[in-house]
């Protein structure tokens, strides 16, 4: 992605993180129909996203949270894919709080999600993915009152990815397209870890992605 500032780029992947990244998903979408891509995308999020990142609600349960959010304010296809995938590149790197190591390092979920939907996705879906992290610094930076409504895995990882912006670094992030979805996001990333809480299904989704998927003739 073009126009990235230094509080997006990634200095912190490493070659075992790399290493890490699982390819399966890429593989069974790659020359796939359209429907065929959501089925693989949708049954991968089903399968991985059993697992907990945050304390009370699941993967998959947080994801499908965060798209309603986004959904309920009536935001556009793009977003609500955004919300719906933000957090894959938790599930490629099986990244979860079962690992004795859990949050002792920063694997760049972020950056790696992005980079792993570009060939599928538009920018729009995938900055706002790529962002939701700066978001959060940036959040951090300009609301005093922001870090406090953090969950303690957010606040823990926050620390971990950089912790409050500078200056140059919060006036180049407001000069990236899409920053304003990256921080509508972050928002609706927070409000999604209610745990028991009645979400509609993966499957509500699969028009909505589908019809966010690069076509390519």
């Amino acid at each position: 992605m073009q126009n990235r500032s230094d509080a997006t780029q990634s200095s912190r992947h490493t070659p075992l993180c790399r290493s890490l990244i699982d390819a399966t998903l890429a593989n069974q979408m790659s020359g796939a129909t359209a429907q065929e891509k959501v089925a693989a995308l949708f049954n991968y999020i089903e399968r991985r996203g059993q697992s907990f990142y945050d304390e009370v609600v699941t993967q998959l349960e947080h994801a499908l949270q965060c798209a309603n959010q986004a959904q309920r304010h009536g935001s556009s296809p793009t977003q609500i894919t955004s919300a719906l995938l933000h957090d894959i590149g938790h599930l490629l790197l099986d990244e979860h709080n079962a690992d004795a190591d859990f949050l002792d390092e920063d694997m760049n979920h972020e950056e790696i999600g992005a980079t792993y939907l570009a060939p599928f996705f538009p920018e729009s879906v995938t900055t706002p993915i790529r962002l939701h992290v700066p978001a959060k610094r940036y959040l951090c930076t300009t609301d005093a009152s922001y870090y406090d409504g953090l969950s303690d895995a957010s606040k823990k990882s926050f620390r971990l990815q950089g912790g409050a912006m500078s200056d140059t670094e919060r006036e180049a992030f407001e000069q990236i397209p899409y920053f304003q979805d990256a921080l509508l996001l972050r928002r609706w990333d927070d409000l999604a870890k209610v745990k028991g809480l009645e979400m509609p299904r993966l499957d509500a989704y699969r028009d909505i992605v589908q019809a966010c998927l690069i076509h390519i003739p």
